[in-house]
């Protein structure tokens, strides 16, 4: 079955971990013992209803706040498909576990709740989610029992976030009225939304298309590791392992190996002792090459006539982590699929403000959760493309040197060949 990943975003107190326990609890995908457990642990806590929340709030911090702050995920399955939905945190102190969440999503989840409207939170979660390249967005309006299932109320969140949103690149936008406590639209259609004719919020993870989401077309294999069993048996056997990071590969194919462009072609593909006939994303496989070339970590494996852009120098956009501010002539730690090189913030060209997407080009700074366009100087060359055209090798991380700690993560907008 298709596996579809899903990243829940929002506001504080918008409801995601109760719509998250909800789908778990609608879908079956619950054991008794528990819903018991958390049945048992509302009544402690004296709510006089079941807190499906803590189904995902698995922190003690968590539960006694009543916030989402880890990334939780949670996996379930239907007849059509599998899911992996992970549960972000709203507040603003945990954006970058919002960002790590939402980094492999096919699907967003952005709930409002009804009687707020559209927030600076909801916003900048979106403005992540069209920046992570996250082409579906969903729009939960929740709590709509609180404003009696009025509709003019969610016409009119629709409406004000369908304009914002325009600025924004998101092509498959969907609005949904739910109820994430009572169940309203969650998996079956509610008495309460006459006037809403579109889908449940189920049926719709169930049937929204991603077959043309994933980049088939320019193959990438960053190479992560060079198997050399050591045994009479497998004595002879060299493989690459990786994951694919796009396109499709298959036995006889010629390849190239960057960074030193010598060319071959593909004798095999390994995956758990079975060969397979061909290779695509996110699978993660060994590749054996015809000729016995110099191949090791942090080498890309690629199309003579398809090859990513080898650079030092990158424009990005960069969602800041750190209390530490970023600031030009700053030097980080840059890891891109599987290396890790030197870089230097060159310059900061713009801070993006969230609410009015204006770009603020006197800013000096990126201070923790502002999201800025920077340009980098690396010390060796890198094998990128693109964030819009291949979210896996336009995408990396900055890591602080003296304390290991990720300060940022980066979206390639272009580069200068080299």
């Amino acid at each position: 079955m298709e596996l579809l990943r899903v990243a829940t975003a929002g506001s504080v107190d918008d409801g995601k971990s109760t719509l998250i326990g909800r789908l778990l609890l609608d879908s079956k995908q619950i054991f008794e013992d528990q819903l018991e457990a958390v049945e048992r642990t509302s009544r402690e806590k004296g709510f006089d209803y079941t807190n499906l929340a803590l189904l995902t709030d698995g922190l003690r911090a968590e539960r006694e706040q009543g916030i989402t702050i880890d990334v939780a995920y949670r996996y379930f399955a239907t007849p059509r498909r599998k899911f992996i939905i992970a549960d972000t945190p709203g507040h603003v102190q945990y954006t970058r576990n919002m960002v790590t969440g939402a980094s492999t999503a096919d699907l967003a989840m952005i709930l409002l709740d009804a009687r707020k409207g559209v927030l600076e939170q909801s916003r900048r979660h979106a403005v992540i989610a069209s920046l992570l390249q996250v082409r579906h967005l969903v729009l939960c309006v929740n709590k709509m029992d609180l404003v009696e299932f009025d509709q003019p109320t969610f016409d009119r969140i629709s409406d004000e976030f369908t304009d914002w949103a325009a600025k924004l690149a998101i092509p498959d936008l969907t609005f949904i009225p739910i109820s994430a406590l009572h169940g309203d639209n969650v998996t079956q259609h509610s008495p309460n939304t006459p006037w809403y004719g579109g889908p449940t919020l189920l049926h719709h993870l169930e049937h929204v298309y991603i077959g043309s989401d994933r980049n088939l077309i320019d193959s990438r294999f960053p190479v992560q590791w060079v198997v050399r069993p050591m045994s009479n048996e497998w004595h002879d056997y060299r493989g690459y392992a990786g994951e694919v990071a796009g396109g499709i590969f298959r036995p006889g194919d010629e390849v190239m190996v960057l960074p030193s462009g010598l060319t071959t072609t593909i004798a095999g593909i390994d995956l758990f002792g079975e060969q397979l006939d061909e290779a695509m994303p996110p699978q993660s496989v060994t590749l054996r090459l015809t000729d016995d070339l110099d191949v090791s970590r942090g080498d890309m494996i690629c199309r003579p006539n398809n090859a990513p852009t080898v650079t030092q120098e990158l424009d990005a956009m960069v969602c800041w982590f750190s209390e530490r501010p970023l600031q030009p002539r700053s030097k980080y730690v840059l890891k891109h699929t599987t290396r890790s090189v030197k870089c230097l913030v060159r310059d900061l060209h713009y801070r993006l403000e969230v609410n009015t997407l204006h770009r603020d080009e006197t800013t000096g700074s990126l201070a923790m959760n502002d999201m800025g366009r920077v340009s980098l100087r690396i010390t060796e060359p890198l094998f990128v493309d693109e964030y819009r055209r291949n979210r896996s090798t336009g995408s990396f991380i900055l890591v602080d040197e003296g304390t290991n700690e990720t300060v940022g993560a980066g979206m390639v907008l272009g580069t200068t060949g080299t």
